[in-house]
This record gives C-alpha cells, structure tokens and sequence, in this order.
C-alpha cells in the first residue's frame, strides 16, 4: 500500500493531537500527585525554590550597605592600570573596547604607541 505524502502528514497531525492530549492528561495527573505530596509534607515555596530574587537582592544591597559599599560600587569590578593615555587625563588600559578618543587619535595619524603611558 503506497502513501501519499498528503496522507502522512494527516496521520503526523492526528498523532500529535493524541499525543498533546495525553501529555494534558499525564500533566494534570503529576500536578495533583505534587500538590499532595506539598500538602502533606507542609512544604513551603522557600524550600521548594529558594529565596525569591526579591529578598535576594534585598539582602546583597544590605550586605553592601554593611560594608559601607553603594549597590552601584558592589556590582562594579576593579580598573585595570591605566597604559594608555591621551594627555589630557583620560586612560585606557588596553583591555575591552576601545574608547572613541583612542579611534579619534588613530584617526588622526597617532600610533598606538605613541599614546602608550610609560614609552
């Protein structure tokens, strides 16, 4: 018996809808097996899932505020040294993105040595 790539396609659809209707059923089945087990162990949506993101940041903001950081100062990581230099105060320590006054002096004819801090 030959089929059609129509009459598979058919067949696909049909095995999907049994199978989306089996997995509804099989879902309701495990949530009501976990809202038991929940119930009876007095279990608590802290220990299930841990401390909501919302008392977690409460508490590093006053574990920051304690060491007498900012929030800002906390989440900030330490500069590297300074290697480059424009002349004028501002630093570059050759690490991550290039900042536009570097392109700017590359723009304008400057080797990245001659900006280099200590040449």
């Amino acid at each position: 018996m030959a089929k059609t790539l129509q009459g598979l396609l058919k067949q696909i659809e049909q095995l999907q809808k049994q199978a989306d209707a089996l997995r509804s059923r099989e879902k309701t089945e495990v949530v009501a097996r976990i809202k038991e087990a929940i119930a009876h162990y007095g279990i608590t949506a802290n220990e299930l899932f841990g401390a909501s993101p919302a008392k977690a940041t409460r508490k590093r903001a006053a574990t920051a505020k304690a060491a007498g950081r900012t929030r800002k100062a906390a989440a900030k990581k330490p500069g590297g040294n300074a290697k480059y230099t424009d002349g004028t105060g501002r630093t570059w320590s050759g690490v991550g993105k290039r900042p536009n006054w570097f392109k700017d002096a590359l723009a304008a004819g400057k080797q990245a040595e001659d900006l280099l801090i200590n040449r």
